[in-house]
């Protein structure tokens, strides 16, 4: 997440609309708006990859994968929440709306000291209560290493440290 941006709510259509014009990407939770942290070479070059990957994989398949702009939005308790996952990939046609999508059957974040607490617990707690989720996927940007939750694995922890697994 970031630093609040401000302690006045915005309804979800004014903050749609902001997004839209800002130079700075935001997450919106239940009303408040927090500024996103700027991410690392290693950060940016990991996440570009991953998305050409999956893109290609996909290709001739009917998902669709996102990356880094393309928001998540979900609910927890009736509040709103958009957040920004690194690359997300969606199957659900019906999934369509232009700015975000709500039916995500992969998450990938890339992790970095800042958001990695925020990645492993409060988003990891959120999105796997997100019905059409399969996968959520760390990829961490300091050493060879990626956690994989899945649904089939009862979101337990699959570790992957070398590149022969």
């Amino acid at each position: 997440m970031g630093i609040q941006e401000t302690e006045n709510f915005i309804t979800v259509d004014e903050y749609i609309q902001g997004e839209q014009l800002s130079d700075v990407r935001h997450e919106y939770i239940g009303g408040l708006v927090y500024a996103m942290v700027g991410g690392s070479e290693a950060h940016n070059v990991l996440s570009g990859n991953l998305y050409a990957a999956i893109r290609l994989h996909l290709r001739g398949k009917p998902c669709k994968a996102f990356m880094a702009d393309m928001k998540l939005r979900h609910l927890i308790a009736e509040d709103d929440i958009f957040h920004y996952p690194d690359v997300l990939v969606t199957c659900d046609p019906s999934d369509n709306e232009k700015y975000y999508k709500t039916q995500p059957v992969v998450l990938i974040e890339v992790l970095s000291p800042a958001t990695e607490r925020l990645d492993r617990r409060e988003k990891f707690l959120s999105y796997q209560r997100l019905p059409s989720l399969q996968e959520y996927v760390l990829v961490d940007q300091e050493k060879m290493a990626v956690t994989l939750f899945r649904r089939l694995n009862e979101w337990k922890p699959e570790h992957l440290q070398n590149p022969s697994q």
